[in-house]
């Protein structure tokens, strides 16, 4: 099982904000982990399923960090 330690920012409005680079990494290190869960026998998904899941997440967390360049290269008014 991982452990991951996540920074919480507070917004203005009182909420609180998460690193986009530390949702990523959480995505993939859950996607990762869970792969490594079905080739060890742990996991008791079938391997099909948790592969597929593992995948989604991985594309999520491209997508997210795709998203953060674009924000950040846009030119600012």
């Amino acid at each position: 099982m991982i452990q991951v330690s996540i920074p919480l920012v507070p917004a203005d409005d009182g909420g609180l904000l998460i690193p986009a680079d530390h949702v990523t990494d959480l995505l993939r290190r859950l996607a990762a982990d869970w792969l490594e869960s079905t080739d060890s026998g742990d996991m008791r998904a079938d391997e099909e399923t948790v592969q597929d899941l593992a995948q989604v997440m991985t594309e999520l967390a491209d997508q997210i960090d795709v998203e953060c360049i674009g924000f950040a290269s846009a030119p600012k008014p």
